[in-house]
């Protein structure tokens, strides 16, 4: 099996250098106190204007951001790159996201629509190719689909809907999270949740520092400016995307002979 590998994008590649220098702490604050439980029931006015108002600064900020995911399954760790254009385009690099947990991929968004893109890195030097699997705005179907890239773009015109069916508190910060927390919920269990609900966690110019979702929690490392606009890492090809799940196993011909 292949080392796993930290991903980066070009733009992002300054991350690495205080990441590894301080044993991976990166701009990362001391560990506050554990995240109190949400309140149960109810919005809390206040906290909904201020999370749409980070929202509001997020969808204009430009940043590249090395993040830790803990997925919620199995507990692995992944590493997780993310690129904000100034022009809106953004990519999401994550280690072992596809292929039952074997191979790294990015999402990336442009104009042209959203892709998933083959990922090179040192362990695993192949020329990058992109497959388009979804509109430019539109979520990537569930099976070529790593999630966390949901968390960075794709939910801030619904937390800066004052109308969307959802509930909002603030609430104390995760463990060793930056910024404002918000414990977010839907309003009908006969709806589907327009976002992932969970908590999400805010710097005050509206860079995501935290969020615990029901696959995983996801946790700042470092971060840098970020570029004017994200490029695919490859061109597009035909053809069809990755998929999460496992490859099937190779079943070996009937009476072959092992390998010496």
């Amino acid at each position: 099996m292949r080392p796993r590998s930290l991903l980066l994008s070009v733009s992002a590649a300054a991350l690495l250098v205080p990441a590894v220098a301080a044993g991976c702490g990166g701009t990362e604050t001391p560990p506050a106190t554990a995240s109190a439980p949400p309140p149960a029931g109810g919005d809390d006015p206040d906290g909904r204007a201020e999370l749409a108002a980070r929202a509001a600064l997020a969808q204009d900020k430009a940043y590249a951001a090395l993040y830790t995911l803990t997925s919620g399954g199995d507990g692995r760790k992944h590493n997780v790159v993310a690129t904000i254009g100034a022009d809106g385009t953004w990519r999401v690099d994550v280690s072992d996201a596809v292929l039952g947990g074997t191979t790294d991929v990015s999402i990336v968004s442009t104009a042209a629509g959203v892709f998933q893109c083959t990922v090179s890195s040192p362990s695993n030097p192949i020329t990058p190719t992109c497959v388009r699997v979804a509109d430019a705005g539109k979520r990537v179907p569930r099976e070529y689909s790593p999630q966390v890239e949901r968390l960075f773009r794709q939910w801030l015109p619904v937390f800066t809907d004052r109308q969307s069916p959802l509930s909002v508190t603030e609430v104390e910060p995760l463990k060793g999270a930056q910024g404002t927390c918000f414990s977010i919920d839907s309003i009908s269990a006969a709806l589907k949740a327009p976002v992932d609900i969970g908590i999400y966690c805010y710097a005050p110019d509206g860079v995501l520092t935290a969020a615990r979702v029901d696959f995983g929690v996801l946790k700042l490392v470092s971060q840098v400016t970020g570029p004017r606009t994200v490029a695919l890492p490859g061109p597009e090809v035909p053809g069809q995307a990755l998929s999460t799940d496992a490859p099937p196993a190779v079943e070996q011909p009937s009476g072959s002979a092992s390998p010496a």
